[in-house]
């Protein structure tokens, strides 16, 4: 398993040691990843419309927080699960800040070790 950030390597650093995160985390700062995964940056609905305060409001409930953004605040995210190999087992693009893919939905593509 890698998570790649938008931030840089300070973010990357705080964002490991907050969550506890026990896999690499790779940075793409100018965005070559994103944009080769066709995961867009989010507009003004993306990032703050009706649909992003509710699922906000959620979060912060269920004692979630928002990690501090880099110089491309405004990239949304994506979770993919690939391999072994080239193949893609699981797509999930996030239409808006608040849209994630279910957890259920990733540990089902991923295959038995």
């Amino acid at each position: 398993m890698v998570a790649l950030g938008t931030g840089d390597a300070r973010y990357a650093r705080a964002f490991i040691e907050e969550e506890h995160i026990p896999f690499p985390v790779l940075l793409d700062e100018e965005g070559d990843a994103a944009r080769a995964a066709s995961v867009r940056r989010g507009g003004v609905m993306q990032l703050v419309g009706p649909q992003t305060i509710g699922g906000a409001l959620k979060a912060t409930a269920a004692g979630h927080r928002q990690h501090r953004t880099g110089r491309r605040g405004t990239q949304l995210g994506a979770t993919f699960v690939i391999g072994p190999g080239d193949v893609v087992r699981y797509e999930h693009v996030d239409r808006d800040v608040s849209d994630h893919a279910p957890i259920e939905d990733v540990l089902a593509a991923i295959p038995s070790a």
